[in-house]
C-alpha cells in the first residue's frame, strides 16, 4: 500500500522516530499508526541499550511543586536533539522524573554517583547490624550485598520503583522512551528542595 507524508509526519510527532523507520513501521502495519507505534516501541526496545552510549546534549530543564509549595524539584534531562527535546512525549517523561524526585527523595542519579566511602561506610554498618541479629558469620556477606541492593533501590533515582508503575524502575522506564523515541536520554542533574530541610540540619 501506498504511505502518504501526512502518515509519516503523524508517527514521526508521535515517535521521534526518522523518516524511514516510521515509512517501514506503517508499511508493516498497513497504515495504522497506532499498531506502527507499537511496532517502533516493540523494534527498538531490544536496540534501546546500544543507544545509552550516544551523546545527548540537548533536551530540557523542567520543574516540580508539590504539596502547595513545600517541596520544588529542578531536574536536566538530555536527548541527541532539539526535534525530540521539543517532542512532548520526552517533556511528559521529563516532567515524570520531576515528580518521581519530589516523591521519593532521592539522593544520587545512579549507584555509580554513590562516593565509594559512602558505600563502605553503608557496608560496615550493615554487617554490624547482621552481627547484632546473631546471624552466621559465613551468610553475613550474602546478607549486606541484598541489603546494599535495597540501600541503592532506595537512595539512586534510576533504580527506584517508578511511581507511575511500581513494577518497572525508572531506568527502565526511560529505556522504553529510547526505544520510542530512537535517541539516548540521560538524567544529568537534579535537586530537590523542602522548606525548613536546611533548619532541621542545622537544629
Amino acid at each position: 500500500m501506498t504511505i502518504d507524508r501526512s502518515q509519516v509526519k503523524e508517527l514521526r510527532d508521535k515517535t521521534g522516530a526518522g523518516v524511514m523507520d516510521c515509512k517501514k513501521a506503517l508499511e508493516k502495519t498497513s497504515g495504522n499508526v497506532e499498531k506502527a507505534v507499537e511496532y517502533l516501541r516493540e523494534k527498538g526496545i531490544a536496540a534501546a541499550q546500544k543507544k545509552t552510549s550516544r551523546a545527548a546534549v540537548e533536551g530540557i530543564v523542567d520543574s516540580y511543586i508539590h504539596l502547595g509549595g513545600k517541596i520544588g524539584v529542578l531536574v536536566e534531562v538530555n536527548c541527541e536533539t532539539d526535534f525530540v527535546a521539543r517532542n512532548e512525549t520526552f517533556q511528559e517523561l521529563v516532567h515524570d522524573i520531576a515528580m518521581q524526585i519530589a516523591a521519593s527523595n532521592p539522593e544520587y542519579i545512579s549507584r555509580e554517583d554513590v562516593p565509594s566511602q559512602k558505600v563502605e561506610s553503608e557496608k560496615k554498618i550493615l554487617r554490624e547490624q547482621a552481627k547484632h541479629e546473631n546471624k552466621p558469620e559465613h551468610v553475613i556477606d550474602k546478607i549486606v550485598e541484598g541489603r546494599m541492593e535495597k540501600y541503592f533501590s532506595e537512595t539512586c533515582l534510576l533504580e527506584q520503583p517508578f511511581i507511575k508503575d511500581t513494577d518497572k524502575t525508572v531506568n527502565e522506564v526511560i529505556l522504553e522512551y529510547v526505544a520510542q523515541l530512537g535517541e539516548n536520554i540521560i538524567i544529568r542533574r537534579f535537586s530537590r528542595f523542602q522548606t525548613g530541610e536546611t533548619l532541621q540540619e542545622e537544629a
